[in-house]
């Protein structure tokens, strides 16, 4: 599995940027990997030729989404997301956002779903000042991670109790 610290990231970023090659990063929870994010992962991989993911840490997931979350390990996810075919490697990041890791990693291209308007997303602004550009992927209609669970646990008759 290519699951590496932010450091052995920067230097793998470092040398591919030597290399020639266009450094493209996404990030998010991936709390539940569903077509979606598959889709995600393919159109950011379209945009350069090294394609790494930050993934929240379980604890960031839980601040971010409620204490019935996550449903799965940061190592299990990170897993899953590595063995796909767009993905290179993955990096778990403990911050809420990935605002220090793009710091230290500064991709060429930032890619997150059309669902974020441009000045929402974490680090735009840190990558177009280094040269790089931003890009709002499409998404799938009704496949978020928040969607799903809802839908089964309706179809259960369950709710969580985040509120």
């Amino acid at each position: 599995m290519s699951l590496l610290t932010v450091a052995e990231a920067a230097e793998k970023r470092n040398k591919k940027r030597q290399e020639g090659e266009t450094v493209v990063f996404t990030n998010g929870c991936f709390d539940l990997l569903h077509s979606g994010h598959l889709h995600l992962f393919q159109q950011a991989r379209q945009q350069g030729d090294y394609l790494v993911v930050g993934l929240n840490s379980d604890e960031s997931v839980q601040r971010l989404k409620g204490k019935s979350r996550p449903l799965q390990p940061a190592e299990e996810r990170a897993e899953l997301i590595d063995a796909l075919e767009p993905v290179d490697d993955v990096v778990i990041f403990s911050e809420d956002t990935p605002l220090q890791l793009l710091e230290k990693l500064c991709p060429d291209v930032l890619v997150k779903g059309a669902d974020y308007k441009k000045s929402e997303i974490v680090g735009a602004e840190l990558v177009e000042s280094e040269g790089g550009r931003v890009h709002r992927g499409k998404l799938k209609a009704g496949r978020g991670t928040s969607e799903l669970i809802a839908r089964v646990l309706q179809a259960h008759g369950w709710t969580t109790d985040d509120g």
